[in-house]
């Protein structure tokens, strides 16, 4: 999975790729799972517990899921996602889960070499994507059930391994090791490659779909270049493809705050630098305060790394903390007691109202104005004044971006909302729901959080309209 191909990425065919995939995390696991002929049909005796589902699976017996209307089966279905597909997929994977229940899944797989679509996988990391860059002692915020794929369930994966679940969730570095695994177990290797950066990506001109048809559709050019340990000259590759997906996922690009200092070098976007930071030996328990901006997970898991290394914290965010919008205000105590924690030191160990946690500093509704090269941060106060506190390192963790720099425009044009930046939480790529294919460029499909998908849990349900999408198309079968 590390080093470069000759086919297709080598460029010496003139034949191109049915379909090349950008991003090697859930979405295009799954989807190169669903490619390469395993094929999902409902078990013979199965009976689902919602009752219309059950109903719709039952007029057509032995026909694959891949094969039918996915709008026809998704309509009635209600859940935790916008995405009729996802909620459908989720619903035949994990029939009863959002009840409590532990229903095994209603469909059954099948190997069928026919439908074989063939394609690659790029990934800048090894098969798992930006969960290889995730502290591996962070507990995932979704149940460990709900980060498996199809047809290797979590938790009998882990009972192999002699791993357990913590409060019924996973662990970062045992979710990265079980997606490189399902590759490996599955027998995908040969799809994906690793340490693969695009570049860019064109539209090539126009490729007849067959002969003496009046219609065409578009090629499209990926380059790029290989990235391997062994060898550190980059190997550049361009490889074209009749259809492109994409599934990068958004931790490309941290969200900046954009104040003076920012760049300074004692200031980073990622929970890593403190870790860094640490074994140098540069923040001990003895230096100036850490400050961390934010008030989201991320910002909530570098306070409980701090505070496991007894370094001292400021912890700045813009919004109050009993604003509905605050993400442990959604979250279930009972299931997510650390981060309910944090969200009590938050409110308890204000400026305004010192308390038990030592140090700990929350400054709710806070906005910091500038940083100085003497490690000075500036803030302004929910009053309109200003204060000034020493740190030692500062760590800006307010979400982050997609980067699809090498894409026209960065993607822009592709979004719900081209006149707005591209965000997956508030302007993702706009997608046919049934088909996730881009509705402004031909060939084109988004999955993931690229396409409003946010979780591990219904991401696969993209990949199985993208799939059965792209089946149709490249074996021009009939439903």
């Amino acid at each position: 999975m590390n080093s470069l191909r000759k086919e297709p990425l080598g460029g010496g065919s003139s034949e191109p790729l049915p379909v090349a995939i950008i991003g090697n995390g859930p979405s295009g696991i799954c989807l190169s799972y669903l490619l390469s002929g395993n094929t999902p049909y409902v078990k013979s005796h199965a009976v689902h517990p919602h009752p219309l589902l059950q109903r719709k699976l039952m007029e057509t017996p032995g026909v694959s899921i891949m094969d039918q209307d996915l709008d026809y089966l998704s309509e009635g279905l209600e859940g935790r996602c916008e995405s009729p597909v996802a909620l459908l997929f989720d619903a035949l994977l994990r029939p009863d889960t959002d009840f409590g229940g532990d229903m095994e899944s209603v469909l059954t797989w099948k190997h069928e070499k026919e439908r074989t679509v063939p394609h690659v996988v790029l990934g800048r990391n090894l098969p798992g994507g930006a969960w290889h860059s995730i502290d591996g002692s962070m507990v995932t915020l979704s149940q460990g059930q709900w980060m498996g794929l199809p047809d290797l369930q979590v938790k009998d994966w882990m009972r192999k391994k002699r791993r357990g679940l913590r409060n019924s969730r996973a662990t970062a570095g045992d979710i990265a090791h079980y997606y490189r695994d399902y590759v490996t177990k599955k027998g995908l290797e040969h799809n994906f490659v690793s340490g693969a950066v695009v570049t860019a990506v064109k539209w090539e001109g126009l490729e007849p779909q067959d002969s003496g048809a009046q219609d065409s559709r578009p090629l499209f050019q990926v380059s790029g270049f290989l990235q391997n340990a062994q060898d550190p000259s980059p190997q550049p590759f361009i490889l074209r493809a009749r259809n492109l997906v994409l599934a990068t996922g958004t931790y490309d690009s941290p969200a900046r705050l954009g104040v003076p200092g920012e760049s300074l070098p004692f200031v980073h976007h990622e929970l890593a630098a403190l870790e860094a930071a640490m074994r140098a030996g540069t923040v001990t328990p003895a230096s100036e305060p850490v400050l961390i901006v934010g008030a989201g997970l991320s910002a909530a898991d570098a306070v409980l790394y701090a505070r496991h290394c007894n370094v001292p914290v400021i912890h700045a965010f813009r919004r109050s903390v009993d604003d509905p919008g605050l993400v442990f205000n959604q979250l279930p105590k009972m299931l997510y007691p650390e981060y309910h924690k944090v969200h009590q030191m938050m409110r308890d160990q204000s400026f305004l109202s010192p308390g038990p946690y030592e140090g700990y500093l929350s400054l709710p509704q806070h906005q910091l104005l500038l940083l100085k090269e003497d490690c000075q941060a500036v803030f302004r106060d929910p009053r309109g004044g200003q204060k000034a506190f020493g740190v030692s390192l500062v760590l800006v963790l307010i979400g982050s971006y997609p980067d699809l720099s090498f894409l026209p425009g960065g993607g822009a044009l592709l979004t719900m909302d081209p006149s707005q930046p591209l965000s997956a939480k508030r302007n993702p790529i706009h997608v046919d729901p049934f088909t996730y294919q881009s509705t402004h460029q031909e060939g084109l499909y988004a999955l993931g959080p690229l396409a409003g998908d946010n979780f591990v849990r219904f991401v696969q349900g993209g990949a199985l309209a993208a799939a059965s999408s792209l089946l149709r198309k490249e074996t021009r079968k009939p439903p």
